[in-house]
């Protein structure tokens, strides 16, 4: 379920909250719950700014804050996320969190390869 909120007042702010639900069980998915442990912090983080750098060299018109004083280092241990159709672990950011405005809402697929070992179980990433 995604709460996508706009705030305009001069220039805007785009945010996009989701609340990943487990219908069939009734249970609220935070992305802690996924891991077994801290370490997906880390191996989300290295694989999202590999993308960013890929999407940058293949884009000159792509442009994430990465690699500077104060550029993006590591999600947050309650990131925005949510699991696409595939079951593929999605990372979400606000516009303007990791790059300029002009980019919006930055998303990251998460190959589930990356993320394997340190998952709970195969129940909802695949």
């Amino acid at each position: 379920m995604g709460r996508y909120v706009v705030n305009t007042v001069g220039s805007s702010s785009t945010t996009f909250k989701y609340d990943t639900v487990d219908k069939k069980n009734q249970l609220l998915i935070t992305l802690p719950s996924l891991f077994q442990d801290d370490s997906y912090i880390s191996l989300i983080s290295e694989n999202i700014k590999e993308q960013m750098r890929q999407q940058m060299k293949e884009d000159p018109d792509k442009t994430y804050w990465l690699d500077d004083e104060f550029g993006f280092e590591t999600i947050a241990k309650d990131q925005s996320f949510y699991i696409n159709n595939e079951g593929k672990l999605v990372i979400s950011f606000d516009k303007y969190e990791v790059a300029p405005g002009y980019m919006g809402v930055a998303e990251f697929v998460i190959p589930t390869d990356v993320i394997a070992d340190a998952l709970v179980s195969n129940e909802y990433i695949k």
